[in-house]
């Protein structure tokens, strides 16, 4: 299968995948809106939503820009070029998710109404997510089929990398620091300019992550600390100003965040591999050129099959006249045929990649199984995604034990509330730090380095079909704010509540796929990082892919080493303890304003006055703004401060100790989040009792839990495993300038 081909399947799928979307875009919003006061309200939540995109991406706009001059001065103007693309697929994929979901919201809602059906409503909501998903998927590959066309094939990097005169050649020769066009003919090394691509991507989703996430959790603790266990409002009262302030956080932290986020992590997984087995030729750890070959083309192949395979998997439940009243059960169907039809091309493709090679596969690359080594890695990525997205599942269910148990601890009031969830959160690191362990080792032994880069990919082949999924719930949950706010019957709310809480389980199984295959693409990062400027086979010529682990050591031993380990793990704690201060400066303003409008209007809380929504939605929007400037620039600069001070073996330290805390930091922040927010759900159905129930004080240690878990589950754990990605991605590109240009080498030579 050649370049052509695969490049063909590529933009094929790619143009299939976004043209559905339109469409799915264009059937959603031909769909009627409701009332007058839905239109209204769902008018003020898209206009809220529309104001701080655009004034987050012109900030956004500012850090590129900067970022982009650094590329072209240090780098290459490559770099500088596909940074830009990546970025502006990233951003355009969160933006039309972002729009969709506001024109979805009140469609929902005014379909539960109509229809009074559960199952018709759901494909109205899972329509307007697939838009997030298939754009995700996408542009992702549209960026990178740009990507090897104009730099890979036209600028000939490939070639370059097939001649082993791209990484080594180009990435040693930095001459200067200022002005280093190193190679006008090829603009850079390709794993370069791959890395800047992905670099691009993950600096998008880092501030729609940490902007959208410190906007609705400001939003969302104002609402309840105030609305809820002051005056005792149910949720999503009208009578509360925070709450059109809490659905437009919906739309900019749990649907534009999460695409970008899932864009980015699509991406890493997908260019790890082919990172991975450029540096792995480059330093003559193999030989073949057609392997190598067929190492860069099989990520692209998969991918591609992949979103033709969410294509039809999202289509089978539209196709259907009739769904069952079980959404979970539907929307896992519609994940499984899109699983089941990549994974099946996925072997077939990797007969045609691999098969015809005249290569031991064993002997060159680790492939103990031959052709079917990568599939086989792939197969064990989506089985440990499954395994750890159940068990998030078990740990935040309402379902199961150790979710009920923190809801029948708020009896005893919201300090026991407390304690229980952080020792919830802290038990469930240990399962899924197993399966994560265990996945890698295993696809090491089955397809070696390059198998666990595909245990990445198969672990979001199918990305458009879990964005979709994922997507569906923040637009049903805003439905069902319209409902309340429109004072429409309690069936419509019944409906958007059993299909909201739904997608909070379906919400903490893909932050599981997110955090793994975070960690088994920056591992591939991590090795590329180390070969980029060891070169060790070049040096050893006798050395060979058995030997790879033999020539590249990072010894945490050495001081240097174990210090950057240290300066690393404390890294995603400092960075996490930014996002919640963050939260609380602004939720702190939120909740004086919404005590200020019940105090100061009068009829507020009778319901006979209208709240000041605009100064709530303002609130989130500057504070999330101005409070997510200074964690961006750490996750930057830290480590390419570090770099040109300490050294390329002290970034690597910092990558090992960042990736090890920021694992657990995630899961922990994902799973306690998660289990407060349904515990207070589990309260509210009353199966603790009436005087219990809503309004009770077991119902407000409750609401205490899920405020605690808010800053956690939606803004911190979704943020680190983007910047464990962006640091690897920066030291991919900045390796061999640490190397050569270090502030500790000059001193100690």
């Amino acid at each position: 299968m050649g370049i052509e081909l695969v490049l063909g399947l590529v933009i094929v799928a790619a143009l299939a995948g976004l043209a559905y979307a339109c469409a799915n875009f264009f059937s959603v919003k031909k769909l009627p809106e409701g009332n007058e006061r839905m239109q209204e309200i769902a008018g003020e939540i898209r206009l809220g939503a529309n104001t701080f995109i655009n004034y987050e991406y012109r900030v956004v706009a500012v850090v590129a820009a900067i970022i982009v001059v650094v590329l072209a001065a240090l780098i290459s103007w490559s770099s500088a070029v596909s940074f830009i693309t990546g970025a502006v697929m990233s951003a355009i994929a969160g933006y039309i998710g972002m729009k969709i979901a506001t024109y979805a919201n009140v469609r929902v809602t005014n379909k539960a109404l109509t229809s009074k059906s559960l199952s018709e409503t759901l494909k109205v909501a899972f329509k307007g997510g697939s838009v997030m998903g298939l754009c995700v998927a996408g542009f992702a590959l549209l960026g990178v089929f740009i990507v090897f066309i104009v730099f890979g094939v036209l600028l000939k990097q490939i070639d370059a990398a097939v001649a082993r005169d791209g990484s080594v050649a180009l990435a040693s020769s930095f001459k200067s620091i200022v002005g280093m066009f190193t190679d006008l003919n090829l603009g850079g090394s390709f794993t370069m300019t791959l890395s800047s691509y992905a670099l691009g991507c993950s600096i998008i989703a880092l501030f729609n992550r940490m902007g959208g996430g410190i906007y609705t959790k400001a939003a969302d603790m104002g609402a309840d600390l105030v609305g809820k266990t002051e005056a005792h409002l149910p949720e999503d009262d009208p009578r509360n100003p925070a709450t059109i302030a809490d659905n437009v956080g919906d739309n900019v932290g749990d649907v534009a965040g999460l695409g970008s986020d899932l864009l980015e992590s699509f991406v890493g997984a997908m260019l790890s591999g082919t990172i991975m087995a450029i540096e792995l030729f480059t330093n003559l750890l193999f030989h073949d050129t057609a392997l190598l070959k067929a190492l860069i083309y099989f990520p692209l192949a998969l991918a591609g099959i992949g979103l033709i395979g969410c294509v039809l998997g999202i289509a089978s439940l539209f196709i259907r006249k009739k769904l069952s009243s079980n959404p979970h059960k539907e929307l896992n169907a519609a994940t499984w045929v899109s699983a089941g039809i990549t994974m099946i091309v996925g072997f077939v493709a990797s007969y045609f990649i691999f098969g015809s090679l005249e290569v031991n596969l064993g002997e060159e690359i680790g492939f103990r199984f031959g052709w079917v080594s990568p599939m086989v890695g792939a197969a064990i990525g989506i089985v440990a995604g499954i395994v750890i997205g159940k068990l998030a599942e078990y740990y935040t269910s309402a379902d199961f034990k150790p979710t009920q148990g923190i809801a029948k601890s708020s009896v005893q009031g919201p300090a026991l509330t407390v304690t229980q969830g952080l020792a919830v959160g802290m038990i469930s690191c240990m399962w899924p730090c197993i399966v994560l362990g265990l996945s890698i080792f295993i696809s090491f032994i089955v397809a070696g380095p390059y198998g666990v880069a595909a245990a990445a990919m198969g672990m979001l082949s199918f990305v458009a079909t879990t964005v979709s999924v994922d997507a569906y719930g923040p637009i049903s949950d805003n439905a069902g704010g319209i409902a309340e706010m429109s004072y429409l019957p309690e069936e419509v709310r019944d409906i958007t509540d059993t299909l909201d809480s739904v997608g909070n389980t379906t919400a903490a199984i893909g932050k599981g796929f997110a955090i793994g295959s975070a960690a088994m693409a920056v591992l591939c990062m991590m090795t590329s990082y180390m070969f980029s400027f060891n070169h060790v086979g070049v040096n050893n010529p006798d050395f060979g892919i058995d030997q790879m682990f033999d020539g590249v050591v990072l010894n945490v031993i050495n001081p240097l080493g174990l210090t950057g380990a240290i300066f690393g793990a404390a890294m995603p704690f400092l960075f996490s303890g930014m996002l919640i201060n963050a939260v609380a400066k602004a939720a702190q303003r939120m909740v004086d304003e919404v005590r200020r409008q019940f105090r100061e209007i009068p009829g507020l809380l009778q319901g006979t006055a209208r709240p000041d929504t605009k100064t709530c939605i303002q609130i989130s929007t500057q504070g999330a703004i101005k409070e997510m400037t200074a964690p961006a620039v750490l996750a930057i600069a830290f480590p390419v401060a570090c770099g040109f001070i300490f050294g390329a073996e002290f970034v690597g330290g910092i990558l090992v100790g960042a990736t090890l805390s920021a694992i657990m930091l995630a899961i922990f922040c994902g799973n306690a989040g998660g289990a407060w927010d349904n515990g207070k759900k589990y309260i509210e159905t009353g199966v603790l009792g009436a005087e219990n129930g809503k309004g009770s004080a077991t119902h407000d240690a409750g609401v205490v839990g899920d405020t605690v878990g808010d800053p956690l589950k939606d803004t911190v754990g979704p943020c680190l495993d983007i910047l464990i990605k962006i640091m690897s991605n920066l030291a991919l590109v900045m390796g061999s300038a640490f190397a050569s240009y270090n502030l500790y080498d000059i001193i100690t030579k």
